[in-house]
């Protein structure tokens, strides 16, 4: 597996949960990738998105919000998890800027 592939495969695994988020920043401790660091971010930014409205939510019920939540997650990751497969780094929209400047931990 070549340099590139593992960055990828890392990048990937990165939208697999929040779980796969954790094991791909522990995948890209040594060597690091550029690449796979962009989209840890991405994803973990989703995840993490996607967990503290659902939380909000718990509190307040409305259907129509959890839509919202769910639909607005799904096209998100897709976004996301389509550029890791097709080897871009673009960021998902409106968020995505925001994760890359807030997630700098994340190396």
């Amino acid at each position: 597996m070549g340099k590139e592939e593992t960055g990828k495969t890392t990048a990937i695994v990165a939208y697999l949960t929040m779980v796969g988020a954790l094991i791909a920043i522990s995948m890209n401790s040594e060597p690091k990738h550029d690449f796979a660091r962009f989209h840890i971010r991405q994803a973990f930014g989703l995840h993490l998105f996607f967990l503290g409205f659902a939380i909000f939510l718990s509190q307040w019920f409305n259907a129509y919000a959890w839509y919202g939540l769910y639909i607005c997650y799904i096209v998100l990751w897709g976004y996301g998890f389509i550029a890791a497969l097709t080897d871009k780094k673009s960021t998902v929209p409106v968020l995505g800027p925001l994760f890359q400047k807030w997630f700098t931990f994340i190396s």
